[in-house]
């Protein structure tokens, strides 16, 4: 974990509720796709984790949602304001396992670390990509322009394939497609339709990572833990990625 002063260099909204920051600093502790950091705000307690969507040797990207006072209070920061930024925290995705047939399922805000992830393996993965409507899609196009095959699904049918995405899955199985290994992010339900899916049914072993509400952010409160098969994890710290073999779903 490092600390460091980052300057808001870009913060605009991508869809009514979604928002796209870049910060500019010096970018120290982050080795894999699928770390996170932690932004103080002037005035809360508590830091605001966010998953990186991408990064430089002097930058990062982050994509957030408007979810309560503090996300709101993001939205207003102006280029050129200084934010104190907990870097390097948490475990992220591994490349070695990705095989030559890498999958990407994302949902929502778990989208914006699949996007590193995708921009780093080499095959390129296939991205199936879930939202709600088509009102809320991003990045849709910024995953193509790095040659992955993207597919999308929409809970209402709105765009793409009408409904979740393991239905996506589904049809691309269907197809006779196969895949050596899957990384995913999202809401939790969505994370257990796409363990008993593609885990559990279709045997492909992956990496899951969850968007726990967190406390301190570096391992001290546990207020983050989850139950794997070897006890309960840290999501900050011995997270937020875990492997398919390691829950008790």
């Amino acid at each position: 974990m490092k600390q460091g002063i980052f300057t808001v260099t870009e913060n605009r909204r991508l869809t009514p509720t979604t928002w796209l920051m870049k910060l500019s600093g010096e970018v120290r502790g982050i080795s894999a796709p699928g770390q996170f950091i932690n932004i103080k705000l002037n005035g809360h307690f508590l830091r605001r984790p966010i998953s990186i969507c991408d990064l430089s040797r002097d930058s990062i990207t982050i994509i957030y949602k408007v979810l309560g006072h503090g996300t709101e209070e993001m939205t207003h920061l102006a280029y050129g304001e200084y934010l104190d930024v907990l870097t390097g925290l948490g475990n992220g995705f591994s490349r070695g396992d990705a095989g030559d047939k890498p999958l990407l399922i994302g949902g929502g805000v778990g989208i914006p670390p699949l996007f590193l992830t995708a921009r780093l393996l080499d095959p390129k993965p296939t991205v199936i990509l879930g939202f709600n409507s088509a009102e809320e899609m991003f990045f849709v196009d910024e995953f193509k322009r790095h040659g992955c095959r993207v597919i999308v699904a929409t809970a209402d049918g709105s765009e793409g394939i009408h409904g979740f995405v393991t239905n996506a899955f589904d049809e691309l199985i269907s197809r006779g497609e196969t895949f050596t290994h899957f990384y995913t992010c999202g809401p939790e339900a969505m994370l257990r339709a796409v363990y008993d899916k593609v885990y559990k049914e279709a045997g492909i072993s992956g990496e899951m990572s969850f968007e726990e509400r967190m406390g301190c952010g570096f391992g001290a409160c546990m207020g983050c833990s989850i139950r794997t098969v070897d006890g309960y994890k840290r999501i900050c710290k011995d997270g937020p990625v875990l492997r398919t073999e390691e829950l008790p779903w």
